[in-house]
């Protein structure tokens, strides 16, 4: 019996019809509005450092990027407080906490080491003389970062 995949469906379709799916694409699209509503509330300077987290219970968890963005957010807590109440997706808001995230690099930069050819002459020249092939292999290795190799001047 060969194994036959099923066809493909477009990804809004699978969102839409697949049980488990849907509970997290629709969670996903409510946390979505709410945080259009708060960013009606917030400053145009925090809206890119204030994320919904969740929302539950009658706590609204925020997510923000720096300890400076939380500290002038929890000033305003009151005032913000107040009018997200005033929505009916937040009816029964109680509290607002908020949790500092900072943003995470993707990874660190790539930094690529160039020899000159004197110093890949060098290395080569010290490969020449091990024994241990592993040391001596990486040796070679190091030796051919360089941008022209040792061997065309000899």
């Amino acid at each position: 019996m060969a194994f036959r995949p099923l066809p493909a469906q477009a990804m809004t379709k699978l969102l839409r019809e697949a049980r488990p799916l849907q509970g997290l694409f629709n969670q996903a699209q409510r946390l979505a509005q709410l945080q259009q509503l708060l960013d009606s509330q917030l400053q145009p300077a925090a809206r890119p450092h204030c994320h919904v987290a969740s929302w539950r219970e009658g706590s609204l968890l925020l997510i923000v990027t720096d300890g400076h963005w939380a500290t002038r957010l929890r000033y305003q807590q009151r005032r913000l407080l107040r009018q997200l109440q005033a929505f009916d997706e937040f009816a029964g808001l109680e509290r607002i906490l908020f949790k500092v995230q900072p943003h995470r690099e993707s990874a660190a930069p790539v930094r690529t080491v160039t020899l000159s050819p004197a110093a890949a002459a060098t290395l080569h020249e010290a490969a020449e003389g091990i024994a241990n092939p592993l040391l001596k292999a990486a040796l070679e290795r190091l030796a051919s970062r360089s941008g022209k190799t040792s061997e065309s001047k000899e």
